[in-house]
């Protein structure tokens, strides 16, 4: 009957052929005119045939009328928003975690890359893609640099192509590292490098950089010790 409210589940209920067949049913077994209790007689698809108040004719397609229902999505900025100066690494790759619960940092991906290549930005790509990822040793020396206001140092070695080397190596691949020079690069000396570096500053960068002005003031006090 007219009015009458009915229940089915969302993906598995009453295909489209039987809700049609319903109301075919129901609009048969009970006729009622337009007005009849506030309702309005629909078709087998469920639209109603509307006039128009200026000439009275009807309009050339039925329409679809009922209540309009808003759905809010939960997708807040302040819930989204993030930022990050210092933070957590992987501890394989070295590159920065991902994402805002890990306090983790901003992917830039392939086509990203794409886009700075086409605008020739060679040296901010090159930046974002060793010291702000995973060249352990280019970090801690631009954050010294930074400290000491002194110019940013040339970036070094990924950790990435450290993984891929080793990786190489699992395999029996003899892998060596030559420089410009023609000098063989042994890679544990640039990891003694980054420790060593890392203890003079007193400040481990893998952390977030948080805390009030008297710990602001208390680790610039450590590194003038340092230095």
């Amino acid at each position: 009957a007219p009015g009458t409210n009915l229940a089915t589940p969302v993906f598995d209920g009453a295909r489209e052929e039987e809700v049609q067949g319903l109301l075919e049913s129901t609009l048969a077994r009970e006729p009622f005119k337009p007005g009849d209790a506030g309702f309005r007689p629909v078709d087998r698809t469920g639209k109603a045939r509307l006039f128009d108040g200026r000439s009275g004719e009807p309009f050339p397609e039925p329409v679809s009328v009922g209540h309009i229902y808003i759905l809010k999505l939960l997708h807040l900025v302040d819930d989204k928003i993030h930022a990050r100066s210092t933070g957590p690494y992987s501890m394989i790759t070295q590159q920065p975690l991902g994402g805002k619960a890990q306090f983790g940092g901003q992917r830039f991906g392939e086509m990203e890359v794409w886009a700075l290549e086409a605008y020739g930005a060679a040296y901010a790509l090159q930046e974002l893609l060793t010291i702000k990822s995973d060249d352990v040793l280019g970090r801690v020396k631009v954050y010294e640099a930074i400290v000491k206001g002194e110019n940013i140092p040339e970036p070094g070695i990924p950790e990435s192509f450290k993984v891929l080397m080793k990786e190489m190596q699992a395999l029996c691949l003899d892998v060596e590292v030559i420089s410009n020079e023609g000098k063989n690069i042994e890679l544990a000396d640039l990891d003694e490098d980054v420790f060593r570096a890392t203890q003079e500053l007193g400040v481990d960068i893998s952390r977030p950089e948080r805390g009030s002005d008297a710990d602001d003031r208390e680790r610039e006090r450590r590194r003038e010790r340092a230095f």
